[in-house]
């Protein structure tokens, strides 16, 4: 078979399918080293809030000896006073590192964000121990206030619209998502036939998720402009006011282009849902938010019609340890929907939530979420494992005790800056350097470098002699670099995503170089069949 024949085969694959084929021809004896910039997997962990949970276990399995100590075995802890102790332990084992960031947060915490010490240090400790069910279910109520407070600060730049956002923590921003589609279609506010409109390119299963069996939702794209860094044009977004699309989804700052909105579309926006979209239903994915200074999340501009979604996991460098979070203002749209919905739908919701409630009717859209996360007889099992929700705790607290300097993010943004300044200097050409960019990715046109180094004939020539994929393809056969294929991003066809998370600045070298190398040997060929 010929590649043309076996690239059109894997085009129908999504491009993280596509990604172990490539992997596979990358890993070639032919080739010396296998650079795998594929996937968004950061190669960097927070140090302090890890060595923080540490110290904490030590602390929580003292607490549990003054409970009970037997052969092997302690008791459940009592919080009261534990405060205190916990102060006296960090004063004791000062010198350990990690336990700054304990003795600071509990300050912050009982200082800054009014919680009960003892409250507090007893909800961490039961929660490190893992010796209870998570209750409340949707959030630890403490880990509640934390999580709000940096969502604040890193989410709507520590300026939040007013009201109460409800949190619910999840495994990771993927569980967040199949739960929201999910309760969104079980409370009929999505329905089959139904359109949404998609900001494009995106995250591939946001536009494969829409159309699967389960939802059987009808795909409107409202596209970035590459020639205007990425941005949306008013007259893409102008598309949200047609009244006939339920929801907006988003990544924001945008996969794989790695941009985030300009403050001009979020105003626009918000002034839609004001005005002529107020059932507007917005769906933001917003996991590299805090790559950018000063970001603000659709949330911040319109709190009743957005749904948050943020994860802890390529800030803090966290993937394995699934740490997510869906954010609902308590005065939303979405439950006045419900609200109002056919009387034959209230009942069939009626049926669907009365075995956990006496007022099914009452119950809001984030708490059925937690609901129908457990198939709603599970609902009494539901939540997120409170080791992990400590772990979210400690993340959320290490910003916080940062928001006058920003050591920490400002070492993130330098890592991933630096990658991308030396795969761009590597290719030959500038990368745009603006303070929207994330530079967790970068997509890269082939077709108009192509085009931009080798002239308009060339370009056509790349068009119509090879597949989309081609590129990526042969960048992994010969050069041993394998990279996300655009086009299944809804990117540009032949264009590549560049993670700038999971290599070293030398290795981004070698990937601008290959690219370019490999566009000269596509120039050869050109050339000689002239």
């Amino acid at each position: 078979m010929d590649r043309s024949k076996t690239e059109k085969q894997y085009e129908s694959l999504s491009p993280f399918e596509l990604k172990d084929k490539l992997i596979e021809m990358a890993e070639n004896p032919r080739v010396k080293m296998m650079l795998n910039a594929g996937r968004g997997n950061p190669n960097w962990v927070a140090v302090f809030p890890r060595l923080a949970f540490s110290i904490l276990i030590t602390f929580a399995i003292e607490e549990a000896h003054r409970v009970m100590s037997r052969p092997g075995i302690a008791g459940a802890p009592d919080s009261k006073g534990m405060g205190e102790r916990l102060l006296h332990f960090c004063e004791i084992h000062a010198e350990q590192r990690g336990t700054q960031l304990l003795e600071n947060g509990y300050r912050y915490v009982t200082e800054k964000l009014g919680l009960d010490g003892d409250s507090f240090i007893g909800e961490m400790v039961d929660g490190i121990l893992g010796d209870h069910y998570p209750v409340p279910d949707r959030v630890l109520k403490n880990t509640e206030v934390v999580v709000r407070a940096y969502l604040a600060d890193t989410m709507c730049d520590n300026d939040p619209p007013e009201g109460t956002m409800d949190i619910f923590v999840t495994e990771g921003g993927t569980a967040a998502m199949t739960y929201i589609f999910n309760t969104l279609k079980e409370n009929f506010l999505l329905n089959p036939g139904d359109k949404i409109a998609i900001g494009t390119p995106i995250f591939t299963p946001y536009i494969e998720i829409p159309p699967l069996n389960d939802y059987q939702l009808v795909e409107v794209e409202v596209e970035q402009d590459e020639n205007d860094n990425w941005q949306y044009p008013a007259a893409e977004l102008e598309k949200l006011a047609d009244p006939s699309i339920k929801a907006f989804f988003l990544v924001n700052p945008s996969n794989p282009t790695s941009v985030s909105m300009a403050s001009e579309s979020l105003e626009k926006i918000a002034e839609l849902v004001k005005t002529r979209r107020k059932d507007l239903i917005l769906l933001t994915d917003d996991v590299y938010g805090t790559f950018v200074n000063g970001f603000k999340s659709l949330v911040a501009i319109a709190p009743k019609n957005t749904i948050l979604v943020y994860s802890y996991s390529k800030y803090f460098g966290a993937t394995g340890w699934r740490l997510g979070a869906i954010g609902i203002y308590r005065e939303n749209v979405m439950d006045e929907m419900i609200a109002a919905l056919p009387e034959e739908k209230k009942k069939l919701l009626y049926e669907r939530y009365r075995s956990i409630s006496t007022d099914p009717a009452s119950i809001r859209l984030i708490d059925r979420m937690v609901a129908d996360s457990r198939a709603v007889a599970l609902n009494h099992t539901a939540g997120l494992s409170t080791p992990q929700q400590v772990m979210m705790v400690l993340f959320s607290l290490q910003e916080l005790l940062d928001s006058d300097y920003h050591l920490y993010k400002k070492e993130m943004q330098a890592i991933v800056h630096e990658r991308y300044g030396a795969l761009y200097r590597a290719l030959g050409i500038e990368g745009p350097e603006l303070p929207c960019y994330a530079c967790y990715y970068t997509t890269i046109d082939i077709r108009k470098l192509a085009r931009e180094r080798h002239g308009e004939e060339f370009g056509k020539w790349m068009e119509s002699a090879h597949e989309p994929i081609d590129f990526v393809w042969r960048l992994a056969e010969e050069k041993g670099i394998v990279l996300m294929d655009g086009g299944g991003f809804d990117a540009p066809e032949m264009s590549v995503r560049v993670s700038l998370a999971n290599l070293f600045k030398p290795d981004y070298e070698q990937i601008g170089k290959g690219i370019s190398d490999l566009l000269d040997e596509y120039k050869a060929e050109w050339e000689k069949g002239k």
